[in-house]
């Protein structure tokens, strides 16, 4: 008996234009997972990464991380991860990786690293702290790799425990302007999606895009960063359910596509609100 369906849904986000804010490998793999939903993707690198003013630092940190020295590294950005891509940073089988959130783990996987801890519920660096102090009862060494601005909340809890914390700079964060079509295509609504995966990226969403229009949908990969991105001065409209790609992109489909008509139609210069709410 056939008992395959008989309908086949449409891709929910077919037609849909969506901005993925982040190049390199975890870019294509975002990419990649929007068309498989029927999404033309964008890819628009926000934000990159500019060297640590203390060079020297980071390289014998990761030479010792090669060497067997940790046996943590904690990961608190997808940024991290490419630093560690752009170094070839070697992390032995005796090191295990620890991952603030999904999003930092698939970039790690995405790269050819694996991931031994994610946290639970607070994908934050005091989730993170928490939960390693939790499965670490003794005293172990630990690696810390973080930006020139991020507080220093994992080391300061790690080190409040006992742990032998390296805290160190492993990059700046510096804006990546986008190119003129993209910033056209996002003034005119022919964007219909931007994804906000950082509060870094959603700094950088509200300086390039200052005409953001109201029938774009502006997507948080969870509360932490819808949190930012409102700070920000952005208006969220959704936020995923998890701290995943996929969660991401889910929340995406559940909204219909905010102007369906053809994008080469005369324009009639009346534009419909995405939501009655935002302002």
């Amino acid at each position: 008996m056939n008992t395959a369906p008989q309908h086949v849904p449409a891709k929910p986000l077919a037609g849909w234009r969506v901005l993925v804010p982040r190049g390199g490998p975890w870019g294509d793999g975002v990419a990649a997972t929007l068309r498989r939903q029927g999404a033309t993707p964008v890819i628009a690198p926000l934000i990159n990464f500019a060297p640590t003013n203390d060079q020297a630092t980071l390289e014998q940190s990761l030479a010792d991380l090669a060497a067997g020295t940790f046996d943590w590294l904690t990961v608190t950005s997808a940024t991290t991860v490419d630093v560690l891509y752009a170094y070839r940073a070697v992390v032995p089988p005796t090191t295990r990786i620890a991952a603030v959130g999904e999003t930092t783990a698939a970039a790690l996987l995405a790269v050819g690293y694996r991931v031994d801890l994610v946290p639970d519920e607070d994908n934050s660096a005091a989730g993170m702290a928490e939960q390693l102090i939790a499965l670490e009862p003794q005293a172990r060494d630990i690696l810390t790799l973080r930006s020139e601005i991020a507080k220093p909340v994992l080391t300061r809890m790690l080190s409040a425990a006992g742990h032998r914390v390296r805290s160190v700079v492993a990059y700046r964060t510096v804006g990546v302007p986008v190119t003129d079509r993209i910033a056209e295509d996002v003034r005119s609504g022919r964007i219909n999606a931007v994804l906000v995966t950082s509060g870094s990226v959603a700094e950088q969403v509200h300086q390039q895009f200052p005409d953001l229009p109201s029938t774009t949908l502006i997507a948080a990969i969870g509360p932490r960063t819808a949190k930012d991105a409102r700070r920000a001065g952005l208006n969220v409209d959704v936020i995923a359910d998890a701290q995943t790609v996929d969660a991401l992109i889910d929340a995406v489909a559940r909204f219909s596509l905010p102007h369906a008509a053809d994008e080469f139609a005369p324009k009639t210069g009346v534009i419909p609100q995405l939501r009655s709410d935002r302002g």
